[in-house]
């Protein structure tokens, strides 16, 4: 395995009401708490070679300064829950760093209401995974190092 500097480093960025989980709507969301994804995905990111930090946010400002500061990273796996549907200044964070970008939804969006059916933020990403309850998560950091490991062999 190589060692921790040539390992990815991937930010698994979580938005607003997100630290309810396991308690929030679980016909939704299900009885899976953060802490349990964070764990998760921070585990298969070791199995995989990379190092998964972790952050969530209710703010909108704090989330795009969190999206500033990943630039200097190699991916970002985001669910960024309700501001998906509305947030230009998370769009815009994500746009402005070159970084590759998944977004995450647990429940599969086009299945509730309309107002969730539209994504301000999925099309600067470079992945976008719904519904696929919070194994989603997985698939998105499979998805980010896949973008790290494509762009790595074309530079």
């Amino acid at each position: 395995m190589p060692d921790a500097s040539d390992r990815p480093t991937v930010l698994l960025l979580n938005g607003p009401n997100l630290n309810l989980l396991g308690r929030r709507d679980p016909a939704h969301y299900g009885s899976t708490t953060l802490a349990d994804i964070e764990r998760r995905v921070a585990a298969l990111g070791a199995e995989l070679g990379a190092q998964v930090r972790c952050a969530q946010s209710n703010h909108e400002g704090e989330l795009v300064d969190l999206v500033h500061g990943a630039a200097e990273l190699d991916g970002i796996v985001i669910n960024p829950g309700a501001f998906a549907h509305y947030s230009i200044a998370l769009r815009d964070a994500v746009d402005a760093v070159d970084t590759p970008c998944v977004e995450v939804h647990i429940s599969n969006v086009y299945a509730r209401e309309e107002f969730r059916h539209t994504s301000v933020t999925a099309p600067v990403m470079q992945g976008y995974i719904a519904g696929c309850g919070v194994v989603g998560y997985e698939l998105g950091l499979r998805a980010v190092l896949t973008r790290i490991a494509e762009a790595a062999n074309a530079g």
